[in-house]
Order: structure tokens, then sequence, then C-alpha cells
């Protein structure tokens, strides 16, 4: 069964594939996007601009990355309203018949052939691109580093959230926390920094745990709250930030190597 049709965008957009830098950035929600043929999967367009379908800011930030750091970058082309690329195949998360609130038409009784149309679709090329590109910076050396880019709401049920950045991991800590530390010194008394806030990265989170922590290469997410980066001024001064940061914590031979955890 086909879901993507000529005039539908491809399920992934690569930038800078030749990039200097021993790293990929990922951004597992950067679209809005759904297929023409589905109309919205049933829900109105204004919904495909709200947190609920896409990280909002997050595209923008991870682009900006890409050049600064001269990195590769993998962007996933449709809305995780669709398919969640950052959650198992079958898990009730993948594709959500109901995200926060709001009820999604197009993903009631989906029959076992329209589900797997879905992963074949969006999630595989996704997945498989990651994969390929790793692969052939691991091959280039030195190992590379897997950083996933996501934002969060500014307010949840009602109530403002306490944070400003978060940085998520797992098990392996060489990236995380000195990425922490970094961040904490830079927004000391101006940002609030969380360790696995707003979110926690040990819950299992497909796109890092299965491309890096499985593998042993360094990684963690990074979460940016949204008003933050909702302007292409903010995500500047973001990516910037962070730049600056990750390029000299990569410039340490220690992290860079296979190490599992």
């Amino acid at each position: 069964m086909k879901i993507i049709n000529e005039n539908d965008p491809p399920p992934f957009t690569v930038l800078n594939a030749n990039g200097k830098a021993s790293m990929l950035l990922v951004c597992d929600h950067a679209s809005p996007t759904t297929p023409q043929s589905m109309e919205y999967i049933g829900l109105d367009e204004s919904i495909f601009k709200q947190h609920v379908a896409v990280d909002i800011g997050a595209e923008d930030v991870t682009r900006i990355l890409s050049e600064r750091l001269d990195a590769a970058a993998v962007l996933a082309g449709y809305s995780r309203l669709l398919i969640d690329v950052n959650r198992q195949p079958g898990d009730l998360s993948s594709i959500p018949e109901k995200s926060d609130t709001t009820i999604i038409p197009g993903n009631l009784r989906l029959s076992d052939e329209q589900r797997l149309a879905r992963v074949d679709s969006v999630f595989w090329p996704y997945h498989q691109t990651i994969s390929k590109i790793l692969s052939l910076l691991r091959q280039r050396g030195p190992v590379p580093a897997l950083i996933s880019v996501h934002s969060f709401t500014p307010f949840l049920n009602g109530n403002k959230r306490h944070w400003d950045i978060g940085v998520l991991w797992n098990r392996d800590p060489r990236l995380a926390i000195p990425l922490l530390e970094k961040l904490k010194a830079f927004g000391s008394g101006r940002y609030y920094i969380g360790n696995n806030e707003p979110y926690s990265g040990r819950e299992f989170g497909y796109t890092l745990d299965i491309h890096a922590g499985v593998t042993g290469l360094p990684n963690c997410a990074i979460e940016i709250r949204q008003d933050l980066i909702d302007t292409h001024d903010g995500a500047q001064y973001w990516a910037n930030t962070l730049a600056d940061i990750l390029r000299e914590l990569l410039a340490h031979n220690n992290i860079q190597r296979v190490e599992r955890f």
C-alpha cells in the first residue's frame, strides 16, 4: 500500500551530507506534514501548527547547527501524528489514536496493512538513512556522535514549566554530562537547565537508543522550550550557543570512541 505520492515531500531530508564534523544531527519531529491523500488524517489544519504535531523551532535549530558545525543532519519528513519515528513500530504511541486531548480520526481502527504502510513509507526510510550516514562517518573516523534536537511546550496542563533547556540521556554520560555543565555555566542566573527534564531519557527513545546506545556511540538529546526558538532569531541564538559548546566538547578524543554502558 502506497501512502506517499509523487507530489508529496520525501520521508526525510538530508542536510550537508558531506559535512566534515564527526557528528550526525537528527530531528525526529521536524515536520508537521501529512500525505495529501490523507487530508490531515481527519484533523483541522490548524492542529498541525501546534506542538502536538511538530516540535516547533527544532528544524530551524537543526539546520543552523548543521551549517555552524559543518555536520550532516537528517530531518524527518512527516508529522509524529502520522507516525512517530522515535517510537518502536507496534507501540501504542507509534501511531497514536489520541495525543494529549486530541483524538486523531485518521488513526482510528487502522488495519495491519495500513499501519505497515506508514512504517514502510515513513519510519524505515528515515532510520535507514540515519544508519547509512552513521556507517559512512564511522568508516571515515573518528567515531561520530549522534545528537537529537527536540522542543517542548512552555506550559503543561495550564502550568508554566520550570525548565528552559533539557539534556536527555540514558546510560552514556560522556556527552550529556559535560554538555549540562557547560549549559549551566552559560545560563547561570538566566536559564534553568535540566538533567533529563522535562522528559526522561531513561525511557526508551528509538532513535538514540537503537542507533547510538546499542552501538556504543556518544549521544544525547537536546530539548529546548519552544517559545525560545519559535522565531528565527531565537533559533539562531540557541543554535549558535550550542554549536560553540558542542564544538569544544567534541574536540576531546576521549568522547569519540565506541563504549557501551
